[in-house]
Parts: structure tokens; sequence; C-alpha cells
């Protein structure tokens, strides 16, 4: 192998390492985010877009070198067979076709791993964010219903101690609350009153504008009926001319 293509073995057997890492099941989402907020992958994260795309116009270009060999080695020895040359250059032709095939097996792999481990970061990513925000939603709802059980209980004594004062500050505080019910009912059946009015009249206006609609149709259809007659009459007139 030369060197490039050591490269690119050795750069797919560390995405398959990394993939393997990152899918154990005991490292949680939220520990991989602790770790992606360390201060040396939050520098290399500025320049991890730009990073992801020239590994990847590299391993482009050399998946396409790949088959480029494997097809000019393929009618290689096609072309050989058929011209009856000796084992040791068949041989030697197909030496060079399973190199290229394994570089191009190599590459593909690299490229399609590179793709994985993009995805996969991404989505660990987004997972941690809904499991903290999920956490935060939990606490926000225990903390709520803390808080409505104090105010039901504090609403408990509030009402036991007003039961134990005077009947008679009682009954007054139940009068006023009476008397302003019954002004807010009194306001409330007049302006339902007064809707009850605009709605009538509204209705009325309705029923005008459709009688008024009905008019305009029958009137169109007399217009309707005369054009039809004087065009009638017009044609018989040409026709007696023409006679």
């Amino acid at each position: 192998m030369t060197v490039q293509w050591t490269a690119v073995a050795a750069f797919l057997y560390g995405e398959v390492g990394v993939l393997l890492v990152l899918c154990l099941p005991f490292i949680s989402p939220l520990r991989w985010q602790k770790i992606f907020m360390i201060p040396l992958w939050s520098k290399m994260a500025v320049f991890w877009n730009k990073m992801f795309l020239t590994i990847i116009v590299l391993l482009i270009i050399l998946f396409l070198d790949a088959v480029r060999e494997v097809r000019k080695y393929s009618a290689i020895q096609v072309n050989e067979k058929v011209a009856n040359v000796n084992a040791n250059a068949i041989d030697h032709i197909q030496m060079k076709l399973f190199r290229s095939q394994r570089n191009l097996y190599i590459s593909g792999f690299s490229l399609f791993l590179w793709l994985v481990l993009r995805r996969t970061v991404t989505l660990l990513t987004q997972l941690a964010k809904g499991m903290s925000s999920h956490a935060a939603l939990e606490t926000q709802v225990n903390d709520a219903t803390e808080a409505a059980k104090k105010y039901l209980a504090e609403n408990e004594r509030l009402q036991e101690a007003l039961n134990e004062k005077g009947s008679g500050e009682n009954k007054e505080a139940v009068e006023t609350i009476n008397g302003k019910l019954r002004k807010e009912i009194g306001q409330l059946k007049a302006e339902l009153q007064k809707t009850t009015n605009a709605l009538h009249k509204a209705n009325n206006e309705v029923a005008a504008v459709k009688k008024q609609s009905e008019g305009l149709r029958r009137e169109y259809d007399n217009l309707m009926k005369e054009y039809e007659r004087l065009q009638n009459a017009s044609s018989k007139a040409e026709d007696r001319k023409d006679l």
C-alpha cells in the first residue's frame, strides 16, 4: 500500500473506533454533551465544518480515482485475455486490479462512515438538548405542583380563620358580595339585550339584502329574456332582408 492509502485505511479504522465508542450504551448523551463542551472541543468546533467539508472532498477524490483504476484494469484484463498474453502479465494485471478494488472499498467505507459519524454526533447533541429540556420541564412542573399545594393549604387556613370569626361579619360580607353580583347580572342582562337587538337588526338587514338580490335576479332574467327576444327579432329581420 502506498502512503496515501495507508493513511486512508488508518482513518477508516479510526472512524470505526470512534463510532463504537459513541455507541456505547453506558455513556449517556448528556455525558457526551459535557465532553463536547470541553474548551478544547469548543475551539475545534470553530473549524469543524471546514474540516468536515475538506475531508469529504478528499475522500470523494480518492473514491473517484479508485473507480477509475478499477475500470482501467478491468478493461486491460479483458483485452489481455483476448490477446492471449502470458500468465505473468495477467497475474500482474490481476494484482493491480485487486489493489484498485481494495482502495475502492477503503475509500468508499471511509466516506460512508465519515457521513455517519457527523450524523451521529449531531443526533447525540440534539438528544442531549432534548433530555436537558425535559429535565428542566420536570423541575418546573414539580415546582408548580408544590406551589399549588402551598396555595391550597393557605386557602384552607384562611377559610378556617374566616369561619372562626363572628357570623355577623360573614353575613355582611356575603351581602356585599351578593349586591355586587346582582349589579353585574343587571349589567350583563342589559348587554345581552343590546346584543339581541343588534342581532335582530342584522337579521332584518340580511333578509332585506336577500329580497333585493332576488329582485335583481328576476330583473336580470327578464332582461335576458328581452335580449333573446330582440335578438330573435333582429335575426328574423335580417333573414327577410336577405330574401
